[in-house]
């Protein structure tokens, strides 16, 4: 049985509060299976998403939707150990993640 996480949207009609989604370079760090990700991405975000578990990362490729693909890149790694230059991003996300 699938567990519906924010089935109200409450989770993002806060993250349209926040910012500007629209065209942002966005680092998510702890991704997890993607459920934040495609929300972001929807959104009009770009999104790097980063997770230490292979199989969460599988999983969320798995899940893309075609039409993201551009938008969303997924990679297996750690926050301690970020490959990007500092000014790659506009706006780092860690949610759910502790």
């Amino acid at each position: 049985m699938a567990i519906d996480i924010d089935p109200e949207q409450n989770e993002v009609r806060a993250l349209e509060r926040v910012t500007n989604w629209r065209r942002a370079r966005v680092i998510e760090i702890g991704c997890g299976d993607g459920r934040l990700t495609l929300r972001l991405a929807r959104l009009g975000a770009f999104v790097h998403a980063i997770d230490p578990d292979a199989k969460l990362i599988r999983t969320a490729r798995r899940k893309l939707p075609k039409r993201f693909a551009e938008r969303i890149r997924y990679h297996v790694g750690k926050a301690e150990h970020l490959d990007y230059a500092d000014v790659s991003f506009d706006l780092a996300v860690f949610a759910w993640a502790l």
